[in-house]
């Protein structure tokens, strides 16, 4: 499992690492066909709402899963992410 943590113009938070490993190896235990993950915190525009960028590509033996949400806090960012990308794997092993 190759994970791969980005923040972008931001300094990097153990916590906020902590927490995304956490639900990515959640992710890992949904398929083991997944190779490694690509994830980027940013932060959009400084001043206004919704502003946590959280983006997360999937590399895996079955494609790339891809998803990215915003909101206020990056902990919400991170389980929107992981949710979306979880029915995403789920949909495609059932083809």
């Amino acid at each position: 499992m190759n994970v791969q943590i980005n923040f972008v113009n931001l300094t990097t938070v153990e916590q906020l690492n902590h927490f995304v490993k956490k639900k990515i190896k959640k992710l890992f235990l949904v398929t083991n066909s997944l190779i490694s993950a690509d994830i980027y915190l940013k932060i959009d525009k400084p001043k206004s709402h919704n502003n946590k960028v959280v983006e997360i590509k999937l590399h895996s033996k079955l494609g790339i899963f891809f998803a990215k949400k915003n909101t206020n806090t990056f902990e919400e960012s991170i389980v929107l992410v992981s949710k979306a990308l979880r029915k995403q794997i789920i949909k495609n092993k059932k083809k």
